[in-house]
């Protein structure tokens, strides 16, 4: 048995319309995702698959809060999530995509949502993320402020010229 398959929908045996699944995202569920990006948090997740007509559209919605790296102090920060994504889904042959749609196999219709979720928190990352005015570690704040090539002084004075 599989650390992900309590994200496993079987899609076979969903009856045609709306079927909704919940799942709590916390550090254990980062840990065995192992990867480097989001390493702990709490996030709940919404599922919902609407069948119809041997196709499945899902659609994606995590909210919570994740830790992620700041930027300017390297310390943990946190950082609050709410993002939706959707996918459709059908049954092929054999796995593959189809333009924008994923195809599992009809041997094996069961969708995993582990990953999908993760990729969905990650991409809700903002590109700079750094703790508020005076949240960073005060040391490495200090340490930067010692190492900086330029001072804010010099900066002013070069932009009154």
């Amino acid at each position: 048995m599989s650390a992900f398959s309590a994200y496993d929908i079987d899609l076979e045996s969903l009856k045609e319309g709306v079927h909704s699944f919940r799942y709590e995202l916390d550090d254990s569920y980062f840990a065995a995702i192992d990867a480097d990006e989001v390493r702990k948090g709490n996030l709940v997740a919404d599922v919902t698959v609407t069948t119809r007509l041997g196709a499945y559209e899902v659609d994606f919605h995590v909210a919570g809060e994740i830790f992620v790296t700041c930027d300017r102090c390297l310390d943990d920060m946190p950082l609050a999530v709410d993002a939706d994504d959707h996918m459709r889904v059908k049954l092929g042959p054999e796995l593959g995509e189809d333009g924008e749609v994923l195809v599992l196999p009809e041997q094996e219709p069961v969708l995993n949502v582990a990953w999908f979720l993760y990729e969905l928190i990650v991409l809700s990352i903002p590109i700079k993320h750094v703790h508020p005015a005076g949240g960073c570690n005060k040391e490495m704040a200090a340490k930067l402020y010692e190492h900086m090539a330029v001072s804010a002084d010099e900066v002013d004075e070069q932009e009154e010229d």
